[in-house]
């Protein structure tokens, strides 16, 4: 179980907080190390939290969860309005600054890239599949995919996180979840289907995408009309054949690639019922490339609300796209 610390440990862990690593909406991280001499992030929570819940949900759901692939929580420290978390430091920060970093010497090659797939998809297969309880993220992002020394990627980041029996399929929220272009369809459209584990990956497709892409996903709800809907730019590309600007990369380079995106574009299929598990997901890409079928074209609006407002695919101008080598 994590160990319970006292707010004065954890300023004497940090050295008074001496050594921040970055801000976020729930507060501040730091650089602390333990007597032990062992290095450790501490997520020092806002006073916005006021209720505690994100932080009653993080501790509870983190102090069950062991395995390679997600994030284990070292201990906690409640008193009051002070809260904190106390991780395992990950030096290589997280997967957002490799995707959308610009810096050469930050970028990872493909097969690494796709490594990192393969371990996030085992982390929340395992969140859904290795606990007692039913895990849902709710906020897969790169943003929340840390990675240490050797680049494994771990999930992170249960502050949204909620717990459900294993045998439930469908499950009920008082609010919705998520981060704006990682959030499922489902979520603002009830028709289409119930919140269940197949939000998580939808997630994890758009997570895919972006590294595919090196760049953000194009805001869902911005401006169809002069914004193409990324997934379905690269699903039109691929199904006619065409490849998508790589910089010099191999032939096997290219396969990853390529299983990449169809495994992408199977996971956000706009129906939840058409998304595979997360177990299907891990199959698919430890599959031969040639053994995949190309999904349908994926659209985040269902087909009854569209219009002539939203951008037509085929016919709008094809945007300029320059995914860079990681070599």
């Amino acid at each position: 179980m994590p160990i319970r610390y006292t707010y004065s440990e954890i300023k004497k862990i940090t050295g008074g907080f001496k050594d921040k690593l970055g801000q976020g909406g729930y507060g501040s991280v730091f650089k602390g190390k333990l007597r032990s001499g062992h290095f450790v992030t501490i997520k020092l929570l806002g006073r916005a939290k006021s209720d505690g819940q994100d932080f009653i949900n993080e501790v509870a759901t983190m102090g069950r969860i062991h395995h390679a692939n997600v994030m284990q929580l070292i201990g906690f420290c409640g008193e009051g309005s002070k809260q904190a978390l106390v991780y395992d430091f990950m030096p290589n920060g997280s997967l957002d600054k490799v995707i959308f970093s610009r810096n050469s010497d930050t970028s990872l090659g493909w097969e690494k890239m796709f490594e990192i797939a393969i371990g996030v998809a085992k982390g929340i297969e395992y969140l859904h599949r290795g606990c007692e309880m039913q895990i849902l993220h709710f906020d897969i992002k790169p943003h929340n995919i840390l990675l240490d020394e050797h680049f494994s990627p771990k999930v992170s980041d249960f502050g949204l996180a909620k717990l459900y029996p294993a045998n439930d399929s469908v499950v009920s929220l008082t609010a919705v979840r998520g981060t704006l272009g990682y959030m499922a369809p489902e979520f603002f459209y009830k028709k289409i289907g119930g919140i269940s584990y197949k939000a998580d990956v939808y997630s994890f497709g758009m997570l895919l995408m972006e590294m595919v892409a090196g760049r953000r996903n194009t805001n869902s709800f911005s401006d169809q009309s002069s914004q193409i809907y990324f997934p379905a730019w690269i699903h039109e590309r691929f199904d006619q054949g065409e490849d998508i600007e790589l910089g010099d990369v191999t032939d096997i380079e290219k396969n990853l690639v390529r299983k990449i995106v169809i495994v992408a574009l199977r996971c956000i299929q706009m129906k939840p019922a058409i998304r595979p598990s997360m177990s299907k997901v891990l199959e698919m890409l430890e599959s031969e490339v040639q053994l995949l079928e190309m999904p349908p074209k994926p659209s985040f609006v269902p087909s009854e609300l569209q219009t002539a407002n939203h951008v037509n695919i085929s016919q709008a101008a094809q945007p300029t796209m320059s995914l860079d080598a990681r070599t």
